[in-house]
């Protein structure tokens, strides 16, 4: 396997630069996420890697050696893209060994190869079928096999799988991280989409608009967001941002509020009194007011409800016309435009700059 490490790498478009100097250490046998919204520069990295596009400044290291102009069959990677890209007149077998019989790979291990890839994916008994008689599932796992016998230094998946339903887009996961267990392969994965990041990475790369804006495990990003937009993006609902004013500054912690917060005091520092600034409260820490209240309290009045069974997800409109969504983990009824209040652990509830 391989160890990855990116040194300030640029790339430019023309006068446009898409990637603003991305500094990264991948470690052998890691999982990384590459996640952010659309156009931030996920895949544009990701083939950079892959030596599909230039690089614009900076370097990359494969296992110690600098590959800026290395061609991409001789890198050690193998990708895996989102749409496939399978040969149409060539059966499932054919597809798999494609790329070993183009480097002349004895025929005896080329059966070997596709035959314990075709095991570990389950496609024993689709090896003599053509693309077009696979459901998507299959396809991509055949892709992902296509991958496997080249016994690549380094995986890279884009998108893999964003053109599957949500069953399926579960099941391959579960396959991908079955993988990476069964060969401690490096992978690299780029998704938009924040439960694949969450669900099978060692480390997430948070990025905006060319920039690195977080790298740290599923957990610590999760919990402890660098600033608003990594807040916003990691978790589903996404969190809930409240316009409040600071109040009161003490050591190590401020007092808030707004028409809609109640006053609360929570752990935050660089704020003076006056400031405006973001309380951030995750859907799923904001509880039905009851007779064990928490310190902090926000009002407002119900807009939507969707009962889930399992859960009921409450969208509320505050005092200061602000929507949000509480998720409370129990089937509930709330009457249409009914005022509630729900309370929340201070030491959950994040605070940032206005600004």
């Amino acid at each position: 396997m391989a160890e990855l490490r990116l040194t300030n790498l640029k790339k430019r478009f023309g006068a446009v630069e898409v990637i603003k100097g991305v500094s990264l250490e991948i470690a052998d046998g890691e999982f990384v996420v590459f996640v952010g919204p659309s156009g931030c520069g996920k895949s544009t990295l990701l083939r950079m890697i892959a030596g599909l596009d230039d690089i614009s400044d900076g370097d990359l290291f494969i296992e110690g050696k600098r590959c800026n102009d290395v061609e991409p069959q001789d890198r050690g990677i193998a990708m895996v893209f989102q749409s496939y890209a399978l040969y149409p007149h060539l059966t499932v077998y054919e597809n798999m060994s494609f790329g070993l019989s183009l480097k002349k790979t004895p025929k005896d291990e080329v059966d070997t190869r596709v035959r314990e890839a075709a095991r570990i994916l389950k496609l024993e008994e689709l090896l003599d079928r053509k693309p077009s008689q696979l459901s998507g599932g299959q396809r991509q796992r055949v892709a992902i096999g296509r991958a496997i016998t080249r016994k690549p230094s380094v995986f890279l998946f884009d998108e893999p799988l964003s053109n599957l339903d949500a069953a399926l887009r579960m099941d391959m996961r579960m396959e991908i991280a079955k993988i990476h267990q069964e060969f401690g392969a490096t992978m690299v994965y780029v998704t938009h989409d924040q439960v694949e990041a969450m669900t099978l990475a060692d480390k997430i790369v948070v990025l905006e608009n060319g920039f690195v804006r977080q790298i740290g495990s599923p957990i610590d990003i999760y919990k402890k967001p660098a600033n608003k937009f990594v807040a916003g993006f990691i978790g589903s609902p996404r969190m809930n941002f409240f316009d409040v004013t600071v109040t009161q500054v003490s050591e190590g912690s401020v007092t808030v509020e707004s028409p809609s917060v109640l006053p609360v005091a929570l752990a935050a520092a660089g704020f003076t009194v006056g400031n405006s600034a973001q309380l951030g409260v995750r859907p799923q820490n904001l509880h039905l007011k009851n007779g064990d209240v928490l310190s902090g309290r926000v009002k407002g009045t119900v807009l939507l409800v969707e009962r889930l069974g399992s859960e009921t997800i409450v969208s509320f409109e505050t005092a200061s016309k602000e929507h949000a969504l509480a998720a409370i983990p129990q089937d509930l009824s709330f009457d249409p435009a009914a005022a509630v209040e729900f309370s929340f652990d201070p030491e959950s509830a994040h605070l940032f700059p206005a600004d």
